[in-house]
């Protein structure tokens, strides 16, 4: 699987995967040690650090080393790219949603004077 180069398309590829959201969704309670993210899930030790690295790629959490200990936390300004793209897409939909209501009420409307 090509490599995605811009910063959007990686964070999209980090939370595309249900692993990857739920080692989120742990930090989101406060930084954690490689081997305490592991511990939940049956996956192994490598499996994790290579889904940590991803997660990091994306700008999405931060890696520690502290003596022998590597320790992770969550980078929530990762998360303002794809919540900007989120944002801009949805007020387009809406907008576009908005137009389709006018011309469905103007579409009722219309038919029911015509039944009168």
């Amino acid at each position: 699987m090509p490599i995605a180069t811009d910063p959007l398309s990686r964070i999209f590829f980090a939370l595309a995967d249900p692993t990857r959201r739920a080692v989120l969704e742990r930090l989101a309670g406060g930084p954690q040690t490689v081997g305490e993210l592991a511990a939940p899930f049956a996956v192994s030790r490598p499996a994790i650090s290579q889904h940590l690295g991803v997660l990091e790629d994306a700008g999405l959490i931060e890696r520690t080393r502290q003596g022998q200990w590597r320790s992770c936390a969550l980078r929530p300004e990762g998360l303002d790219d794809a919540e900007a793209w989120v944002a801009e897409h949805r007020a387009a939909w809406q907008s576009r949603f908005d137009r389709l209501d006018e011309a469905l009420a103007d579409l009722t409307r219309g038919h029911d004077a015509s039944e009168a």
